[in-house]
């Protein structure tokens, strides 16, 4: 078994007046969470407010329950099961109303069992896997960027003059819908995991991303991480999900053990089986002219035999109905879309600091209401660091010297006003490998 720390938050964003995000935690119970697994969910509402927030509130709510329900099937059957209800019950529920007639989701599901890490995933919510110093996306986006870079093959940054947030896959619209489920990807003690909605994928590079998820507590870094969407702007809602694997994991690194030979055998067989033997042990008695044993082990040979054939027969048809019953399986990948180092370095220290810089200057220069005891602390002990240049403890030293800042700026900020960290342009989160 595997031990887990986990941390989930959402947040409107600084524009909208409205969180039509949702997210879902629902741990498996030690007997059986290697079996079933533990399950993480994040949702980006569509259509409008409240049509939005129905939307994501109804999947989180549902594929949750429905993969559990299913996960004796497997957990690539079961994520597809709950998606495909889940797709149906907002469909029918949009249908219903004209006014929820747009009403629609993406939706990203991590579940980890001991097999490895099964994504389910419509839409352009994401998944990461977080491993030695670089940051993986695990899930394929739905947009219109990325669906012409895979015709084009090409990575989605060189698509030019083409909205980002064109979806052409969600929950909702259609009353059937494609389900992507990826895995087992094998994880191990020290992986982090991170799912979230594009409020915080489209505002926050790679490298923040995993440089924070990977050494920042889940509680912690979901809060820089949606602190750093909305300082880049928080045009959208925001919503993360981060599970670190912190002891006893190896999984997916080896197939799981094959149960024992007899329980291999079908129940039909093993009583033929034991015909065969009362027809060989009557068969040896009377040789041994022990004629009475031997008739009756021959009589209860007889009517064995008949069982087993009948029970033969019977096992066949039900295996022929539920075959006929079960759709047919559909391809499961395993795939890493992009990659990219997300290892701290001089440059990300040096874009922290100028944010620092402007956040202070701000606070002194409107008289915000600092807890500037806490700051200083913080603040004191990232240059202790980077004298001793230990710069995983200085990224996360100024990491927490930057929330009293915002908090700050969070009682002051209106909707309207966009804060303006000056920095340089750079590259967009999209930019990695692909």
């Amino acid at each position: 078994m595997f031990t887990i720390e986990h941390a989930t938050l959402t947040d409107v964003g600084v524009r909208r007046s409205h969180n039509q995000d949702a997210h879902a935690v629902v741990l498996g119970r030690p007997e059986d969470s290697g079996r079933v697994g533990h399950v993480f969910v994040v949702a980006d509402g569509m259509g409008g407010h409240a049509v939005g927030e129905m939307a994501s509130a109804m999947a989180v709510s549902v594929i949750p329950h429905l993969y559990q329900k299913h996960a004796s099937q497997g957990p690539a059957k079961a994520l597809r099961i709950a998606f495909r209800e889940a797709n149906a019950a907002i469909h029918e529920r949009g249908t219903k109303n004209p006014e929820f007639r747009d009403m629609g989701t993406t939706t990203t599901a991590l579940v980890l069992r001991e097999d490895g890490a099964w994504i389910g995933h419509v839409g352009d919510s994401r998944a990461y896997r977080i491993r030695d110093g670089r940051v993986e996306q695990l899930s394929f986006d739905h947009s219109l960027v990325w669906e012409l870079a895979r015709r084009k093959h090409v990575s989605p940054s060189q698509i030019q003059d083409v909205p980002n947030n064109v979806i052409v896959r969600s929950l909702g619209p259609a009353a059937t819908v494609e389900v992507d489920v990826e895995g087992p990807h094998p994880f191990r003690t020290g992986d982090v995991f991170v799912i979230c909605s594009d409020g915080l994928s489209g505002q926050v590079s790679d490298q923040e991303l995993g440089a924070a998820a990977s050494l920042l507590p889940p509680a912690e870094a979901c809060r820089f991480l949606v602190d750093l969407a909305n300082l880049h702007g928080g045009p959208d809602n925001i919503t993360v999900a981060i599970v670190r694997v912190v002891e006893g994991a190896s999984a997916g690194q080896a197939p799981p053990p094959r149960p024992p030979w007899y329980r291999r055998i079908p129940w039909p067989i093993g009583v033929l089986s034991l015909g065969v033997l009362f027809a060989a042990a009557a068969t040896g008695l009377i040789y041994h002219q022990q004629t009475d044993l031997g008739e009756l082990l021959f009589g209860l040979s007889a009517l064995t035999l008949i069982a087993g054939i009948a029970s033969l027969v019977i096992y066949h048809r039900r295996e022929q109905q539920r075959l006929e019953m079960e759709e047919p399986e559909e391809p499961v990948h395993r795939r890493v879309y992009r990659h990219a180092p997300c290892s701290v370095d001089g440059p990300l220290l040096e874009k922290l600091a100028r944010l620092e810089a402007r956040l202070v200057h701000c606070a002194h220069e409107r008289h915000w209401e600092v807890d500037w005891a806490t700051y200083q602390r913080h603040h004191a002990a990232a240059k202790r660091a980077r004298m001793a240049q230990d710069f995983e403890t200085q990224f996360r030293e100024m990491a927490r010297a930057l929330r009293p800042l915002v908090e700050a700026l969070a009682k002051v900020r209106h909707k309207e006003e966009a804060f303006d960290p000056q920095w340089e342009p750079e590259s967009p989160p999209d930019a990695g490998q692909s």
